[in-house]
């Protein structure tokens, strides 16, 4: 038996392991692009509550594309988010020089509940 075999109806190769013929599939190779926090945790959501996503992008060699984009966003608008909610609380820098502990508290405050706005409109979405 050949090791390799071509089927012209389907245009595929199969390749002879033991008994069977299995198709020589690959997966399409993408760009490496670096994933932070935030496109490593939507990972891991679409892992564990949306396989056929998941591997759809990673079989379609979109995924990391794809969490690189979502970090990229979640990051941009945990900034706004920030400074948004900084400017409505009036929280400035004159704070910050006056009463620094004051400021940190207030501050993780608001990273807190920026977070939870990422996690819940990007991530976890």
């Amino acid at each position: 038996m050949d090791k390799y075999i071509f089927n012209v109806t389907n245009g595929l190769w199969y390749e002879l392991v033991g008994d069977y013929y299995f198709p020589c599939l690959t997966v399409p190779t993408e760009e490496e692009q670096l994933v932070g926090v935030w496109g490593q945790r939507h990972k891991r959501f679409l892992k564990e509550c949306r396989p056929a996503l998941y591997n759809a992008l990673l079989l379609s060699g979109k995924l990391n594309g794809y969490l690189a984009d979502i970090d990229r966003q979640a990051q941009e608008r945990l900034d706004t988010v920030i400074e948004q909610m900084a400017q409505s609380q009036g929280i400035t820098e004159a704070l910050k020089v006056t009463d620094q502990m004051v400021w940190v508290g207030k501050m993780n405050n608001i990273r807190a509940s920026a977070m939870e706005i990422v996690n819940k409109e990007l991530i976890y979405a």
